[in-house]
């Protein structure tokens, strides 16, 4: 069996200074950080194989919760155990939180033609990064006719059933065909990624997740806390979304708008500037709990709704990994797999059509701008972070023009 160099070889200072980058760099949603992710992490880093890490994105894809934060929490947990995994998340989350609590204590917002420019130089980028997560992918977990043929289905199956219920019917079918086309390989061919964790405690973790998702509400009617009702609100948005980003913002208009918490002005504010800043989406709920109404916000308000958004999908996560490494160790599972993974490849695919594409090629030189970013990745192996850098001064230069 191909093993993976084992995680313990890092160590959660590596994982911070890694995932600090990311934090940086990361624009352009969460299908693009999958693609950041790949590159400095699997491409460049090699923490993980393209094989174990096509396996995280399935499983995360799978899961509710911010999908991309929870493959970095992974990749942390996988690298530098659980104070990796905290300092991955930390890390990864940190520098959009602290931009979107500025701009609701009143630090000003991005605002005319030069910053409307680089915005869309952001968004630019974004189609190029993802582009090549698609490529690279596809070459290797989609290099058959079997797996291509998967990746396609998954691809029109997504475009056709927008939003993660087609996301999750498409790894769904994946796994299917995976098992009837894709067992064939040899079970050495699957990489083994062991996180550690026992089954007691991710059966402890599922419980827990279930206590707080059901106690929540009762204790925070009994106690009568602003506080614990801030908590409960954003705990169970992020209980109840599949594939994080923008599938959350319903939820979180509900729950804050909905009760009078925060005027539908400020919100839509809060979500123009959580598309502009890198690193996750969900980061958006920082925002939120500062402009809150009632006290608790500010920034004790921030904390309280940026902890609770993400605390039951990695919950979650920390659940299923110990039964997760079990059952891919097996043939069938390992079939199964191939599948998602081919899935996986068309989820991407569809997501570089939509949103990423029609929201960023607008003008003949967009498509100039994104095919030379994919050069400048792909062909001239440059850092993701210095065409980011490099886009978005070329969007501001067409700003002021």
């Amino acid at each position: 069996m191909n093993e993976v160099t084992p995680a313990r070889q890092g160590n959660p200072g590596e994982v911070f200074l890694a995932f600090l980058k990311l934090g940086l760099t990361s624009f352009g949603g969460p299908i693009a950080h999958l693609g950041y992710f790949r590159d400095e992490l699997v491409t460049r880093r090699r923490w993980i194989d393209e094989q174990g890490y096509g396996d995280l994105v399935a499983l995360c894809q799978f899961l509710p919760g911010p999908a991309s934060s929870q493959v970095g929490f992974a990749l942390g947990l996988w690298r530098g155990g659980p104070l990796g995994a905290l300092a991955a998340w930390t890390a990864f989350t940190l520098p959009s939180a602290i931009l979107l609590v500025l701009l609701a204590l009143g630090a000003g917002a991005l605002d005319g033609p030069v910053a409307q420019g680089v915005l869309h130089g952001l968004k630019i980028v974004a189609v190029a990064v993802v582009a090549q997560a698609v490529w690279g992918m596809a070459r290797s977990l989609a290099p058959d006719r079997q797996r291509s043929a998967i990746a396609v289905g998954a691809l029109a199956l997504t475009m056709l059933a927008a939003g993660s219920i087609g996301q999750v019917a498409a790894i769904g079918l994946g796994v299917v065909a995976g098992l009837v086309w894709c067992r064939g390989e040899l079970a050495a061919t699957h990489s083994t990624v062991s996180f550690g964790i026992s089954k007691r405690f991710g059966a402890a973790m599922l419980v827990l997740f279930g206590v707080l998702l059901f106690g929540l509400p009762l204790l925070a009617n009994v106690v009568g806390s602003q506080g614990l009702n801030l908590f409960d609100a954003f705990y169970r948005a992020g209980s109840l979304v599949f594939g994080g980003g923008h599938v959350v913002l319903p939820l979180l208009d509900a729950e804050v708008v909905g009760k009078g918490w925060v005027a539908k002005d400020q919100f839509l504010v809060g979500y123009g500037a959580a598309q502009a800043v890198p690193g996750p989406l969900f980061t958006f709920a920082a925002f939120l709990g500062a402009v809150s109404g009632p006290v608790p916000n500010g920034v004790l308000g921030a904390a309280i709704a940026l902890v609770a958004v993400f605390l039951p999908g990695f919950l979650l996560l920390v659940g299923v990994l110990p039964f997760w490494d079990g059952l891919r160790a097996r043939p069938l599972a390992q079939a199964g797999m191939r599948g998602a993974n081919a899935a996986v490849v068309g989820i991407l695919g569809a997501a570089l059509y939509d949103p990423v594409w029609v929201s960023a090629i607008v003008r003949p030189v967009d498509l100039v701008l994104v095919v030379a970013g994919f050069v400048l990745l792909v062909v001239w192996k440059v850092p993701p972070w210095m065409v980011v850098v490099g886009l978005a001064v070329a969007g501001g230069v067409m700003g002021a023009g």
